[in-house]
């Protein structure tokens, strides 16, 4: 069965994701290994950060055919493969896309939010096809195996700011490298919001140094993802001054915001005052 047959693409690269070096030497090593033996990848950090785009870039940068699969959705186990149903009185076994991709050689497999189950029990079935051996026997399918030098790559967001997420078995991750990602240096972030937005490299200057202000806040740091990042930059690339622009992109309380902007001697001068409270309305027509 053809990439094709199954609709698999392989991605296209990003010029402007970067990523640390040593991190893309690491990946190289990977992608060598998945040629010796099974492989699988976990890849954590802030959210924001970049991980699902890793994951996107190796597939595109070694041509691999990318599927991702989002288990928070997953409410038993088995969901992944497929399910049975009734046509004319018959039972039939309706196969997954799944089971499928990790059929097709030298697939890339995204399991996104993997410590995000909605049942528990709904990994179980992934015990088995990250294992050494790398198969499993499907009521309806029958054995189940992974195709040669198929990557798996799990990512998560880990903390107490997340709801609904467990902690990774630890059976689980023992099965895993582990790629930790987290935000880019000021240079390098400056860098991914003007080529992504077409912001100058002065406003991609001050947006970084508010955000990383914020993240380092003594008394209540915020994971300002680069995702806002480029949100603020957006909508500064629309005429929004960078208070405007940090409103309504990220919540924050005002007294922190209106301290970060004035020790930035972004508070007024150069950047227009707005009524934060927003208390002046006029019609929306």
């Amino acid at each position: 069965m053809s990439n094709t047959d199954l609709n698999i693409m392989i991605p296209e690269i990003d010029p402007n994701y970067f990523l640390p070096v040593g991190i893309i030497k690491n990946l190289a090593r990977i992608e060598k290994l998945s040629k010796r033996h099974p492989v699988n990848v976990m890849v954590v950090g802030k959210q924001g950060c970049g991980k699902s785009s890793l994951v996107k870039q190796f597939a595109a940068y070694y041509k691999r055919p990318l599927s991702t699969f989002q288990i928070g959705l997953l409410s038993e186990p088995g969901q992944l493969f497929g399910e049975k149903g009734l046509k004319k009185g018959n039972t039939f076994f309706e196969e997954f896309l799944f089971p499928k991709t990790i059929s097709t050689p030298r697939s890339v497999i995204h399991l996104e939010e993997i410590n995000r189950p909605e049942h528990p029990k709904a990994l179980n079935d992934l015990f088995s096809v990250l294992s050494e051996d790398r198969s499993i026997w499907v009521e309806g399918l029958g054995l189940v195996k992974v195709a040669d030098e198929v990557i798996f790559f799990a990512t998560l967001n880990e903390g107490a700011e997340f709801t609904g997420i467990d902690m990774v078995d630890a059976a689980l991750r023992d099965r895993f490298y582990i790629i930790q990602v987290d935000y880019p240096p000021p240079n390098i972030e400056e860098e991914i919001i003007c080529s992504k937005t077409g912001v100058s490299r002065e406003i991609a200057k001050k947006i970084v140094n508010v955000v990383n202000l914020l993240r380092n806040n003594a008394q209540m740091p915020l994971s300002v993802s680069t995702r806002h990042s480029l949100m603020i930059a957006e909508l500064a690339s629309e005429g929004a001054n960078i208070r405007d622009a940090l409103i309504y992109s990220i919540q924050i309380e005002k007294s922190i915001l209106e301290t970060a902007l004035i020790s930035l001697h972004l508070g007024e001068g150069e950047e227009e005052i707005i009524d934060i409270d927003n208390h002046n309305y006029v019609r929306y027509v």
